[in-house]
């Protein structure tokens, strides 16, 4: 089983913003705001339909970071970790 470890608080991870180089802030997996419901989604069933074609096979979890200071976005690929 394999798990992302931003997603369950084991670790956090801090990214630059490319446009202003302000901290920028991770607003969970890109999938959670698809629609009403997608939070609530089996994680293997989310990343058949995060927009990587590969992050089921290569236990990647995609996530939004937001930078306040411009209010540019980013999604950054999180390697999950075996458990």
């Amino acid at each position: 089983m394999y798990v992302c470890p931003v997603c369950n608080g084991l670790e956090t991870r801090e990214q630059t913003c490319q446009v202003c180089s302000h901290q920028m802030y991770d607003r969970g997996r890109v999938v959670d705001y698809f629609d009403d419901y997608s939070p609530y989604w089996e994680d293997e069933d989310a990343k058949l339909v995060d927009g990587v074609l590969e992050s089921k096979e290569n236990h990647i979890c995609l996530h939004v970071y937001h930078c306040l200071a411009c209010d540019s976005e980013a999604r950054i690929s999180i390697q999950e970790q075996r458990r």
